[in-house]
């Protein structure tokens, strides 16, 4: 019965909308002295001429002290600028103009002279914040526990692969080895990415992650006719495995957003533990719902409940492998 929910898990997530989307429009300020600021404003953009009506507004008396100069790259257009605001930013409001009229949220970071950071998500019920004084350790673990969890459950690709998972994995022992595995891999490349030991390009990592999903769907569809590989027999093993890509992924969403210096530990653990409860919540989620359709429905033929949600994930993935495969020239 979890594979029937599982079906219809895909046929809503499978829509043309990119995987793994986690591109908001992007406001860093980085502070330079008592009353200026370095302004980068990265908001999604179609070409050169279309971006979305979104532009940050700034507490009264601001000064442009440089105008900015805008560039377009990778469907975004980034501009760079510096302003001037008496007394410094602390304690007033910083809004964004336009949000009523997209879906698009804003990531804000703020980053003061003394190296701590502020961290903020900007929506059309929010579309504004107060910059305040330094944070503490209480509000980087709320911050970054919060990203984490937002991250895993936006990530299309990366919860159909752990749905994939679900399906293959037989046994509440072995699906928590399964999960545990998926979680130390994914958490190992994400601290040694985050932190600079490893450096990877983004688009391939993207497309393996796709291949990734491929796999396990080809084993779910092996395993059900009858021929068990090792993937089946232990998927901690590829959970593992492919869960070191996972992790970069990851990476690459924490990068948009980065980690405050004076808190970098602290972040990056954070953010792992929110994209961990983030994962244990879809998979109980798909647990309970498979609970309920066994209850409410009963026994359901095999070709409904393996085979096509199977070729769904399969066929979206391939899908995502190609998009993503094309990508590396048009970036």
């Amino acid at each position: 019965m979890l594979r029937t929910l599982l079906f219809l898990l895909v046929a809503l997530l499978a829509t043309p909308a990119a995987a793994d989307e986690f591109r908001p429009a992007y406001l860093q300020l980085t502070q330079r002295d008592a009353t200026s600021y370095d302004v980068l404003w990265k908001v999604p953009a179609l070409d050169e001429e279309t971006t979305l009506k979104l532009r940050p507004v700034f507490p009264p008396g601001t000064k442009e002290v440089t105008p900015p100069r805008g560039a377009y790259a990778n469907g975004a257009s980034v501009f760079r600028w510096r302003i001037a605001a008496p007394g410094g930013l602390e304690g007033k409001t910083i809004a964004m103009e336009g949000m009523s009229l997209t879906r698009t949220d804003v990531l804000v970071r703020l980053a003061r002279l003394d190296g701590t950071e502020q961290i903020e998500r900007l929506n059309p019920t929010e579309p504004g914040f107060i910059a305040v004084p330094s944070p503490g350790p209480w509000e980087v673990m709320i911050t970054y526990t919060w990203l984490g969890i937002e991250h895993i459950l936006l990530g299309i690709d990366h919860l159909l692969f752990v749905a994939a998972l679900v399906m293959l994995v037989r046994g509440t022992r072995q699906l928590l080895v399964t999960i545990t595995a998926f979680t130390i891999a994914h958490s190992i490349t994400l601290a040694l990415a985050t932190l600079g030991v490893l450096d990877v390009p983004g688009p391939p990592v993207e497309a393996v992650i796709a291949l990734s999903i491929m796999f396990v769907a080809v084993e779910i569809l092996r395993r059900h006719q009858g021929h068990p590989s090792l993937a089946s027999q232990k998927p901690w093993l590829v959970a593992f495995s492919f869960g070191l890509l996972h992790g970069l992924g990851f990476a690459g969403a924490l990068a948009e957003v980065g980690l405050p210096e004076n808190s970098i530990p602290l972040a990056l653990l954070f953010f792992n533990i929110g994209v961990e409860i983030g994962q244990l919540l879809f998979v109980a989620v798909l647990l309970a719902g498979a609970a309920l359709v066994r209850r409410f429905v009963g026994t359901v033929d095999a070709r409904v409940a393996i085979v096509l949600p199977a070729y769904a994930i399969g066929g979206l993935a391939s899908f995502w492998l190609v998009e993503r495969v094309f990508a590396f020239w048009s970036a």
